[in-house]
């Protein structure tokens, strides 16, 4: 939408394809695009103020994280706001997208109701199709008699009524769901391979990403990592206490997992942690420290993989979800092809993603890019730093600090708007 929207305003013509028959994506709950991860009791995990766009704040009476219905709620009135459905083609599956001699993109698409088909040139594609939707599987030894879905398939709890339940993975979506198992299954364990840092959404009466902002940003990581570690002691108190596993790795080294009842429900028992799990076995799982437990349902909460079904994998091949993308947004070997949100910020999507849009409508007016010697260097070393910093696994290989990714492209904009436009 977004993307939408900038283009617009820089008058550039375009199309825009849309698998489902509306609005939201992710955020639209049973989309109809069969790709939405939404359950009935989501909330988002980053503050409206952070989530919002430059030039359309939510609503004053929205609550600081709002439920997923909000925040559609909030893309239908931007949508409204900037005419943006109109120039939306609905029900539409982008079956290739492939890069012709000539330097141009031929675009395949269907419709899904009548299943014609169409195709259509283009200077430019934007890639916008998001990174939650492709669930990952880990494979085990052995079977499991009970029933396995994945959190992406997760919507109400009543799944969870009576039964004991295992949930693989401690992040937001695994977390959230364990919670809310205390309240209608008869067990509930969650299994974890390290554990996790679990941050109260709320931090001494703040929303916990407010405590960040572009001055706190260029702290160095080192003073970064104490002032949170001693915020988070003053709020809850050693995490260990709680029995919800302390990972080796320090704070800000991997995604945190926000949580308000999460330590507390540990630590009265209601949640069970275990290690990671080891084998399956009938209607037992086995766990690495060698326990087992009976269950009736193993839920994976094992996160998602980077995924671009239209695009062959000559032209870009996210193995392990690793991609190489300049500043996250340009492959140095297809020009013209642009990648909108595929980041994971500590923060939310929605304003990078605008900021990425309107650098590329920088890009497409004439602004020129460094040589492809240059971008490929700057990969290498934003592929290093992440990889310093970050635990090593398919889940960290796109993130991005939310000030200073904002601050990069921002001086991408600023440098694009003042250079001379090439042809």
């Amino acid at each position: 939408m977004v993307s939408a929207k900038v283009l617009a305003e820089h008058g550039i013509d375009f199309d825009c394809f849309e698998l489902g028959s509306d609005i939201g994506g992710n955020w639209r709950y049973g989309n109809d695009n069969g790709r939405s991860a939404a359950y009935d009791s989501l909330h988002i995990d980053t503050s409206k103020q952070r989530m919002a766009f430059s030039d359309f704040p939510m609503p004053d009476h929205f609550p600081v994280y709002p439920h997923h219905s909000q925040v559609l709620e909030y893309f239908e009135a931007y949508a409204a706001e900037f005419g943006l459905k109109e120039r939306i083609t609905f029900r539409t599956e982008v079956e290739s997208v492939e890069r012709s001699d000539q330097g141009s993109w031929t675009v395949r698409t269907r419709n899904i109701d009548t299943g014609a088909r169409t195709a259509g040139t283009y200077a430019a594609v934007l890639v916008a199709n998001g990174h939650h939707w492709n669930p990952r599987w880990p494979e085990f030894p052995g079977t499991f008699s009970g029933e396995s879905v994945h959190s992406h398939q997760y919507r109400t709890p009543d799944v969870l009524s009576g039964k004991r339940v295992v949930i693989l993975g401690i992040g937001n979506s695994g977390s959230d769901i364990a919670v809310e198992a205390t309240k209608h299954a008869s067990e509930v364990y969650l299994s974890s391979r390290r554990g996790a840092h679990v941050i109260p959404r709320m931090l001494l009466g703040r929303p916990a990403d407010q405590y960040t902002n572009p001055k706190t940003a260029g702290l160095p990581l080192w003073l970064s990592r104490a002032v949170y570690q001693f915020l988070l002691w003053l709020a809850r108190g050693p995490q260990r206490r709680s029995g919800v596993p302390v990972p080796p790795n320090r704070l800000l080294s991997e995604h945190p997992t926000l949580s308000t009842d999460l330590l507390r429900l540990s630590r009265n028992g209601s949640i069970i942690n275990k290690p990671t799990i080891s084998r399956l076995a009938g209607d037992r799982v086995e766990f690495v420290d060698g326990t087992s437990v009976e269950a009736d349902l193993l839920i994976y909460a094992t996160g998602y993989q980077v995924t671009f079904p239209f695009l062959d994998s000559a032209v870009i091949d996210p193995a392990e979800n690793r991609v190489a993308l300049y500043k996250h947004v340009i492959d140095p070997h297809q020009p013209g092809l642009y990648f909108i949100g595929l980041i994971q910020p500590l923060g939310a999507i929605m304003p990078l993603a605008e900021l990425q849009a309107q650098w590329v409508a920088c890009l497409i007016s004439g602004a020129p890019l460094p040589s492809r010697a240059e971008m490929e260097r700057s990969i290498r070393e934003q592929t290093a730093v992440v990889e310093a910093r970050y635990v090593q696994s398919p889940r960290h290989t796109i993130q991005v600090d939310f000030y200073p990714y904002m601050a990069e492209l921002r001086q991408q904009v600023e440098l694009a708007d003042q250079a001379p436009a090439v042809s």
